[in-house]
């Protein structure tokens, strides 16, 4: 917590005796009005530190001094951060914490019940990187989940301004030095320039404000650090603090102290497992004398059924003080009458809360407006409870009360007050919230699992109907293939039989040009023009007598109509002979008709019809050269 400044202020010499009664009037009115007491501390560091403080101010009497505390309340805070010097840092003397990870912490994880929390207290923790040092060096050796679920560290100190620090757990590079750049990244996020200890672990932190030398212990504890503090306290204290932590460590728990400090006048009640590292281990069984809360002295000749009366009272006292739950009296008037240890952890609330109104403290209308409430209560004659009250830390942590309000009576009826209790349910109240989330994801996980099935039935339904159709269409498709199949077969068949007629066709044609090489090779054979008319009278064969005759091509006068051709035979004296021939399928003729042949020679051509054998649509005629043909028709 604190360590000595070794500025050296030197006391002037004079006046001794008046100068330290000057100076216990001043240490009595600093613990009355602000609750800091430092009557325990060593007088000779603590005069110094009160001394470099005046010779800041330039006072050189301690009452002066105590009239500028009195007329300004900030001196107060600067006369505190001068005394608490507050040097710690993580890991401070490594060869010690290695110690305690090495051979201490297996034997506490070992020796608990899973079950159950280890609970650890950080006496003087000053700005946290003690208590920060011990939730990692547990979460070393149990893991992180395991460490989130099974540890308890508390962190205490008398200086708000460092619980502030220490609440917000936000450290500087260079405060991290001391860290391997390893447990840095795994242990603290980085926020701008600087690092915030990882929340999950920061949750099973406690910070609250606590004087060793006067407020009740943490109880049932399993380690207990309290390193370079007790230094500072004369025997006196010390004795009465060494009292507490007898009673705050369970048996066989350990107590961690500072390099600078012995417990060796302790021996009753701690046994000595490292000295080096100033390792003690809490005695087993009942050892040395009880820690007692604000014990009241007894006076010597007081009757025995006062001394009962005030040892009930010590009972009351020490039940409400170490209950597990926070219990705030206030009496008819509204005045604070009772703050409990549970209080002062959770609320940061101090022993010289005690007596002043309720209305003057925060703890009034956060994290619940308890005046309206307390007014209810009394006014209704009956108790109050609130559930699930949410309150915010300094690490923007939300913790939950259950708020229980009752009024008190006195025997004639009169109201002499209420109490007020505050259960911390943050644990229940999480988890409540967390099954509830789970429920309704659980729930809605559900119906969106029945949703989905809805989906796959229709789907399935879907598919089903597509696979029919699938079916139905290959039916259809596979009697469309028989039916291609049967088609092919017939085209097969057909293309067969066209292959046979073609074949037949072939031959025909074979013949029919053998036989038309034939009558092509007879009429080309005969000396005489024959010229062979369809019934329209146009020109189907011109042999090559008719050529050597008239002097036209057979492929010049084919299809043309014979009575348009121009040559050496008038035509027009045939027309009649060949529509009798065609007419009464006789031959006509030969009648002789004069004509130019082909070389310009008048000449008498025999023209001969001939009907066409077979058909009555053609006529044949036979066209020769005849001096003595008579003109004329004689049918044959």
């Amino acid at each position: 917590m604190t360590e000595s400044n070794e500025e050296t202020v030197t006391e002037s010499s004079q006046d001794t005796g008046a100068t330290d009664a000057e100076l216990e009037d001043l240490l009595l009115f600093i613990r009355d009005s602000r609750g800091f007491d430092f009557t325990g501390y060593k007088r000779s560091s603590l005069t110094r530190r009160i001394r470099k403080r005046m010779h800041e101010v330039g006072i050189a009497h301690y009452v002066a001094y105590r009239d500028l505390l009195e007329s300004n309340a900030e001196e107060f805070r600067h006369l505190f951060n001068t005394i608490l010097i507050n040097v710690t840092g993580f890991f401070r003397d490594p060869e010690a914490w290695q110690y305690l990870e090495r051979d201490v912490l297996p034997e506490l994880i070992k020796g608990t019940d899973p079950r159950n929390e280890i609970r650890i207290w950080s006496a003087g923790c000053s700005s946290g990187e003690e208590t920060y040092s011990l939730a990692i060096a547990f979460a070393e050796k149990l893991g992180i989940e395991q460490a989130t679920q099974r540890i308890k560290i508390y962190g205490t100190d008398v200086d708000e301004e460092a619980l502030r620090e220490a609440r917000a757990g936000v450290y500087s590079a260079k405060a991290l030095e001391p860290l391997s750049r390893e447990l840095r990244d795994k242990y603290f996020e980085p926020i701008g320039d600087k690092f915030a200890f990882r929340s999950d672990l920061r949750r099973r932190v406690i910070f609250g404000r606590h004087d060793i030398t006067r407020d009740a212990p943490i109880s049932n504890l399993d380690l207990m650090v309290c390193r370079n503090t007790l230094m500072y306290f004369n025997v006196e204290a010390q004795s009465h603090i060494l009292d507490r932590f007898s009673f705050a460590v369970r048996e066989g728990g350990f107590l961690f102290l500072g390099k600078a400090e012995l417990l060796v006048s302790d021996s009753q009640r701690f046994e000595v497992a490292n000295m080096r590292q100033r390792m003690f281990r809490r005695r087993t069984g009942r050892t040395g004398r009880p820690y007692l809360s604000a014990q009241p002295r007894l006076e010597i000749g007081l009757g025995q059924e006062f001394q009962g009366l005030v040892k009930k009272r010590q009972l009351g006292d020490l039940a409400l003080e170490t209950a597990p739950f926070g219990i705030l009296g206030i009496d008819a008037e509204g005045i604070v009458t009772i703050v409990n240890n549970q209080m002062r952890i959770e609320f940061g609330m101090a022993s010289h809360d005690v007596g002043r109104p309720l209305s003057d403290l925060e703890i009034s209308y956060r994290p619940v407006e308890l005046r309206s409430l307390i007014e209810k209560t009394v006014a209704e004659h009956r108790s109050l409870r609130v559930n699930s009250v949410e309150r915010r830390n300094g690490a923007g942590e939300v913790q939950y009360f259950e708020v229980h309000i009752q009024p008190l009576w006195a025997a004639d009826g009169a109201s002499v007050g209420v109490a007020v209790n505050f259960v911390d349910t943050t644990v229940a109240t999480r988890l409540s919230s967390e099954v509830k989330t789970k429920r309704e994801e659980l729930e809605t996980a559900y119906e969106e699992l029945q949703s989905t099935n809805e989906e796959l039935e229709t789907t399935n339904e879907e598919l089903q109907s597509s696979i029919e159709e699938l079916e139905t269409t290959n039916e259809e498709l596979q009697s469309t293939n028989e039916e291609l199949e049967t088609t092919n077969e017939e085209l097969q068949s057909g293309n067969e039989e066209l292959e046979t007629m073609n074949e037949e066709m072939r031959i025909r044609t074979d013949e029919l040009d053998e036989v038309r090489t034939f009558l092509e090779g007879v009429l080309s054979s005969i000396a005489s023009g024959v010229v062979v008319l369809d019934g329209e009278l146009r020109v189907r064969s011109w042999n090559r007598g008719a050529e050597e005759l008239w002097g036209l091509r057979g492929d010049e006068v084919q299809n043309q109509a014979f009575f348009t051709l121009e040559f050496g035979l008038p035509t027009e004296r045939l027309h009649e002979n060949l529509q009798r021939c065609m007419k009464t399928g006789r031959r006509f003729g030969p009648v002789a008709i004069p004509a130019i042949n082909r070389i310009g020679r008048s000449i008498n051509c025999a023209v001969t019809c001939s009907p066409l054998d077979g058909s009555h649509d053609g006529v044949v005629l036979l066209m020769e050269e005849s001096p003595s043909t008579v003109e004329g028709v004689q049918p044959d």
